[in-house]
């Protein structure tokens, strides 16, 4: 198919078309750079959402509660649901995918569950990627549910407008524990399971924490306590969500990293083709038995498909 007459389709609101389109643009196939430049100019125009927080912590069932929430208001939603990757087939079970199941059968919300292949950070690589398809098909707002592995998925906050970190009482190493990464990203911070005994504890240490932190500077993270399995606490998590909007200046500093990465991606995807396998696997060889210093191969490499700078 054109890519032009398929990118009409996704604009049009065909569900099919924007799912071939991830899936080309997840596996990096030869249409999906093509796609995305055509699909760039439709895109900024929705609120993307990050929900990270450690395995267990109900992020799911919240995203569930969140997505009914913004049906309610007749916007349209796209949930990406990251799923940790089997180290065997790199494939993944998709749970988040299972939790959602209610929303399936609404032609307003779309789901995808992708793996993280191996990434860090709690996010697969082609995530910005697929958020932007996502806002370019015309989803108001667009969820991102992290892989809930711990304490270092803060690759969200790079790409998410508003960042929600989730916990919960039963957490056993305290909030403190968690100052670095998680709990330096949050602009909302939900106590799930919050009829649960220790909710207050948690409260009161995230108070403290952030108490600590005010002479940073800039907005205070908001602090509320939901129960998803019940739907307890969703309208102020809603409404917390929309007293936190970002400006020019954030949209610009992220563009300025995704930029970075956009070129260090290109730059090592071509070296790496214009040396092959065969060639590489020589090398590591060579390295192996100390024949070759990885260092040298490096620059040498550089200077040969760069040029010397």
């Amino acid at each position: 198919m054109d890519v032009s007459e398929w990118v009409e389709e996704i604009r049009a609101g065909d569900r099919r078309a924007l799912g071939r389109a991830l899936t080309e643009i997840e596996n990096r196939r030869p249409a999906a750079d093509a796609l995305l430049r055509e699909l760039f100019p439709f895109s900024g125009r929705s609120r993307t959402i990050g929900i990270t927080g450690a395995a267990g912590v109900g992020k799911s069932t919240l995203v569930s509660r969140l997505v009914a929430a913004f049906r309610r208001q007749d916007k349209q939603v796209g949930v990406i649901a990251v799923d940790p990757s089997s180290p065997l087939s790199g494939g993944a079970v998709l749970g988040d995918r299972v939790r959602m199941l209610s929303h399936s059968g609404d032609p307003g919300v779309f789901i995808r569950s992708m793996a993280t292949r191996g990434a860090v950070g709690g996010l697969a690589p082609a995530t910005a990627d697929m958020t932007l398809a996502l806002a370019a098909a015309g989803l108001e707002t667009v969820i991102i549910e992290t892989v809930g592995a711990g304490q270092d998925e803060v690759d969200v906050v790079k790409l998410a407008s508003v960042v929600v970190v989730v916990l919960t009482p039963s957490m056993g190493d305290d909030v403190q524990t968690m100052k670095a990464g998680l709990m330096e990203i949050a602009d909302v911070f939900v106590i799930n399971k919050s009829d649960q005994p220790g909710a207050d504890r948690v409260a009161s240490e995230l108070e403290a924490m952030l108490s600590l932190g005010a002479e940073n500077g800039g907005p205070r993270p908001s602090i509320v306590r939901t129960v998803a399995s019940e739907d307890s606490g969703t309208g102020a998590l809603m409404a917390a969500i929309e007293a936190r909007p970002r400006g020019e200046k954030d949209k610009a500093a992220y563009w300025k990293q995704r930029l970075r990465e956009m070129l260090r991606g290109r730059l090592a995807e071509r070296v790496l083709t214009g040396i092959g396998d065969q060639e590489l696997e020589e090398a590591a060889a060579s390295v192996a038995r100390r024949t070759l210093n990885p260092y040298d191969f490096v620059d040498e490499t550089m200077n040969r498909f760069l040029g010397a700078q």
